[in-house]
């Protein structure tokens, strides 16, 4: 082993010490000296991060369902709680059954923006598809939340969340 050993080594010193220095032999040569190459500038930056094509398996992932809520019978309680760069709407409402999930306050218009000054949501939830219990009050009781900024609020003056009997007001 010893003797194994030593040949190993001194055999790897000669070729590279020795007149194999410019050839392939020499693993000191196997990758050689680095060198600087031009590359061809795009006209428009490219981001690195950002893919430019969709993927192999774009075509396989799924779309988001569009939302399938229905508004809650009665909004019961509406509250604006002023936080650092905007508000946070509170909409308690009551629901005719258990069972109700995903709610949410679906603004009334596409771009959230006030009509007349009034903001209006709509208390909304997705409806199991078996039938449930009716219930007490307090298990058909739900809050849903939305956060608006100072930007969003800067026309408005009165938040009006809408249920299918009736709706809460709140005003400035």
């Amino acid at each position: 082993m010893r003797k194994t050993l030593t040949l190993l080594l001194v055999s790897s010193l000669l070729v590279t010490a020795c007149g194999f220095s410019d050839s392939r032999i020499n693993p000191l040569n196997w990758f050689g000296q680095s060198r600087s190459e031009t590359i061809a500038q795009d006209a428009a930056p490219v981001n690195p991060l950002i893919p430019s094509k969709k993927g192999n398996f774009a075509s396989f992932r799924k779309k988001a369902p569009p939302y399938a809520g229905v508004p809650f019978e009665q909004v019961t309680n509406l509250t604006v709680e002023q936080v650092p760069g905007g508000a946070i709407i509170h909409a308690t409402g009551l629901a005719a059954r258990q069972g109700i999930y995903s709610v949410q306050l679906t603004p009334a218009n596409e771009d959230e923006e006030p009509v007349d000054g009034v903001l209006t949501y709509r208390l909304e939830g997705v409806r199991p598809a078996r039938a449930t219990t009716i219930g007490a009050k307090p298990t058909r009781e739900v809050i849903a939340g939305r956060r608006l900024t100072d930007r969003q609020l800067r026309d408005v003056r009165t938040i009006r969340v809408e249920g299918q009997l009736n709706a809460q007001v709140a005003r400035r």
